[in-house]
């Protein structure tokens, strides 16, 4: 039913040809568990795509939306990276907080409230309603401005919320106590940053993740992998709009840049599996070995 467009979408994104074999076997039976939640449930339904960075989360994302809209579902994509703070919000929390919140990626340099009121906007949005989906140009580092925002009309029956650490719980301040890599050791020597970040966490982010009705992991195989994919991600970035914009980094400046998403990565790796509705487990490859299922919840 779905292969052609399957074939087509692997086209538009320079894909392997063994994502469809993994699309047909894992990712359509997926929509499928969607498009029945979402009959039944008769209310826009709120699925939240986790998992560490690298893993694929926007190009399943993007899936998902493409076969439930051949389908008659009006879909809706958020990323939590879209609400990235300003480059200049983030300086100022870098003054004022710690320095090393000038760089994004980790809780406390998000918008959260933005978040929240453009979900609850997708939720409500009728007929008549148009909502603004804010944006974020990560080759620039910076928001991109409002006029330039995404429209969408209502109703939306699906709303997908990717993010790396989407789900995630904070820690206790135990496991925060010893530095986990060198940025840590040399940059976080009283521990600061990282405490506010869990702090952070366990806040308006978790009010955010409270809203997501169907988790869904692609689970890495090892923090490792995850700095090799990253890496991957930012050669395709290099190679789409060059090496010169200021979001672009070299080897040496994305191994630091990774370092900042080490300890809640390697958190998440641990306890999201747990707390996922479905979970993917993936291979050195990149390729799905195993589809984990948790209760249905209620």
């Amino acid at each position: 039913m779905y292969s052609q467009l399957i074939r087509k979408f692997i086209e538009q994104e320079v894909l392997p040809e063994t994502y469809a074999i993994d699309a047909e076997s894992w990712f359509v039976p997926l929509v499928e568990h969607i498009a029945a939640r979402h009959r039944k449930d008769r209310s826009p339904l709120v699925v939240g795509i986790t998992g560490a960075q690298g893993t694929g989360k926007s190009t399943l994302a993007k899936l998902i939306s493409a076969l439930l809209t051949k389908n008659g579902f009006r879909v809706t994509i958020l990323s939590i990276d879209d609400f990235y703070l300003s480059r200049h919000a983030r300086a100022r929390l870098a003054e004022t907080v710690h320095p090393l919140l000038a760089s994004r990626g980790v809780p406390g340099t998000h918008d959260t409230p933005l978040a929240l009121s453009t979900l609850t906007a997708l939720e409500s949005a009728g007929a008549a309603d148009q909502v603004l989906l804010p944006a974020f140009n990560k080759a620039e580092d910076d928001c991109v401005i409002k006029d330039y925002w995404l429209k969408v009309n209502g109703p939306i029956d699906v709303i997908l919320l990717e993010g790396w650490f989407v789900g995630a719980s904070s820690m206790s301040d135990t496991e925060l106590l010893n530095p986990v890599n060198e940025l840590e050791q040399t940059e976080d020597k009283e521990g600061d940053w990282r405490r506010y970040v869990n702090q952070q966490l366990g806040l308006d982010y978790q009010t955010l993740f409270r809203r997501i009705n169907e988790l869904v992991m692609l689970q890495a195989p090892s923090f490792d992998k995850v700095f090799e994919w990253r890496g991957k991600q930012e050669e395709k970035l290099k190679n789409k709009i060059g090496y010169e914009a200021k979001g672009v980094m070299d080897s040496i400046e994305l191994l630091r840049f990774i370092q900042h998403y080490e300890r809640l990565t390697r958190h998440c790796l641990v306890t999201l599996p747990a707390q996922a509705d479905v979970v993917f487990r993936l291979d050195n490859n990149h390729r799905v070995i195993e589809r984990l299922t948790k209760t249905v919840k209620g």
